[in-house]
């Protein structure tokens, strides 16, 4: 590995050296001992928070920084996606509330001009593909190829009052658009992880926190449950089974874990099932409604063990009496689909550390929200 060998003059004689103790003060000596983790860390990386902010349970995003001096735009954290993009200064009009990169301002700006095409599931982006440096918590990665985007119009309203300014997607790269190197292989090839890992907390109408390199241990409580990969695309694992109350529901053989996905969203085979069986009413035949005060649970089976899901966890606008579901019934075609998508409704209420290194999502209990933490 570059960096660990260095040469060495080989001694002609030998000579003997007294070796005395150095007395130390005491304030010396925390000074050393923070000199050295300071030391250690600049070296291997310290875990860096990112702190995601909560837009009404249905926008989670944080800060990044492009360029040089650099800029700082929203972006939602994206498992479900593999490329990054930021909105050019002609994406939007005079009137948007969004920051906006502008590349002629960055003394590391290079050009690249490639078309840029992407679609979501909530419509298509596109643009042209540019080259600087990102930041991502305290993890710098240079000559970083993104996409500048100048056409917004595919995501239409959630993108014009929304929060957010960009995705910056954590998936894996083979859904990278293009094959470019997504951002977690920057991250990852930038040498300043501490662990090849980073893991999720997402506040519940609070702020969260994404955490590159390792996991905070004020937001989880027990020790990790761990699941492997099933495939290198989404963060996607074989999901052994759902249950209804204790009894088998559906037959999905996949979920993947989206944090770019507000709620839990099967195939609508499934949806109808479980809406059957809650007795749910229906939306446009999209989204459900159920009575506020109705209990009932909803596990889905990871690796031999169950994460539960409550009417407290599902609920999300209560008008009345009469809550709307946080499920959806959306088909994802073969080859990726049929499968789950577990989305913030599953990550507000469980912590979820991905672990690029083993391969494998880890599973652990949230705690409190950033805001409640005491310092």
């Amino acid at each position: 590995m570059k960096g660990l060998f260095a040469s060495f003059a080989v001694a002609t004689a030998l000579e003997r050296v007294a070796l005395t103790k150095p007395e130390l003060t005491m304030d010396e000596m925390v000074k050393s001992i923070n000199g050295e983790h300071q030391e250690t860390s600049a070296k291997y990386g310290a875990p860096a928070p990112v702190v995601i902010h909560d837009y009404q349970n249905a926008q989670y995003f944080g800060p990044i920084t492009v360029g040089t001096p650099g800029e700082q735009l929203q972006v939602v954290y994206d498992t479900g996606s593999s490329n990054l993009w930021v909105p050019e200064k002609k994406c939007c009009s005079f009137l948007t509330r969004h920051n906006l990169y502008h590349h002629k301002k960055s003394s590391t700006y290079s050009q690249n001009g490639t078309s840029f095409n992407i679609a979501y599931g909530s419509g298509p982006v596109s643009g042209y593909y540019s080259q600087d440096s990102i930041t991502i918590g305290n993890v710098e990665v240079k000559e970083y190829t993104f996409a500048e985007v100048n056409n917004v119009k595919g995501l239409g309203l959630a993108y014009t009052v929304g929060k957010f300014d960009g995705i910056c997607g954590m998936g894996w790269d083979s859904i990278s658009v293009d094959g470019v190197q997504t951002p977690l292989q920057g991250l990852l090839a930038s040498g300043k992880m501490k662990e090849p890992v980073f893991a999720f907390f997402m506040g519940n109408q609070a702020d969260g926190e994404l955490v590159i390199g390792g996991v905070d241990k004020a937001h989880y409580s027990g020790s990790f449950s761990y699941v492997p990969l099933h495939s290198e695309g989404y963060w996607q694992v074989n999901l052994d089974g759902l249950k209804l109350e204790g009894k088998k529901i559906g037959s999905t053989p996949y979920a993947i874990v989206d944090s770019g996905t507000s709620v839990m969203a099967g195939p609508t085979a499934d949806v109808k099932l479980i809406a059957s069986a809650l007795s749910l009413g229906s939306i446009a035949g999209k989204e459900y409604t159920v009575d506020c005060s109705k209990k009932y649970e909803l596990a889905f089976t990871l690796a031999g063990k169950d994460y539960a899901l409550t009417q407290d966890d599902m609920l999300l606008a209560n008008s009345g009496g009469t809550c709307i579901m946080g499920m959806i019934g959306i088909d994802v075609p073969a080859p990726r689909g049929p499968l789950w998508i577990m989305g913030d409704v599953f990550m507000r209420k469980y912590y979820v550390q991905f672990d690029a290194g083993q391969k494998r999502i880890g599973i652990a209990t949230s705690t409190k929200s950033v805001s409640e933490v005491e310092v």
